[in-house]
């Protein structure tokens, strides 16, 4: 049952603009650190079903690039929160996946998507 006294669009469009806000916190402070340390790109690869999901793998160029734990994991959630931001409840179910590409240098990111799903033909004879 739904409380009348809620206004559920408003604390939507509230939850939205906290995320957006904190992923664009979070991207000023990453980028910032990424370009001191001369990373050009980073690739994030994700994955999510059955009500959980994580980055799967995270490439810089150039190659030799390596992050210490704590940006590595910043990197990670950021990773995920855009992806997540973009389709939410993507890891329900069969779930989705995706690459996330971050070009440091221009500042633009790209994220290709997938969602999986199942389908179902069913058909019901009776009396032939």
């Amino acid at each position: 049952m739904t409380n009348p006294q809620i206004d559920y669009a408003e604390m939507m469009e509230k939850w939205r603009m906290e995320r957006e806000a904190a992923l664009k916190a979070a991207r000023a402070e990453l980028i910032v650190a990424l370009r001191v340390l001369g990373v050009a790109q980073v690739i994030a690869e994700y994955e999510g079903y059955g009500d959980s999901g994580n980055v799967e793998d995270i490439t810089l160029q150039p190659n030799e690039m390596t992050l210490d734990e704590d940006l590595n994991r910043k990197l990670e959630d950021f990773a995920w929160s855009v992806a997540y931001n973009q389709h939410p409840g993507f890891e329900n179910n069969e779930g989705g996946y995706g690459t996330l590409t971050w070009d440091i240098i221009a500042d633009s990111i790209t994220l290709d998507h997938a969602d999986r799903y199942v389908e179902c033909s069913h058909s019901y004879d009776e009396g032939l």
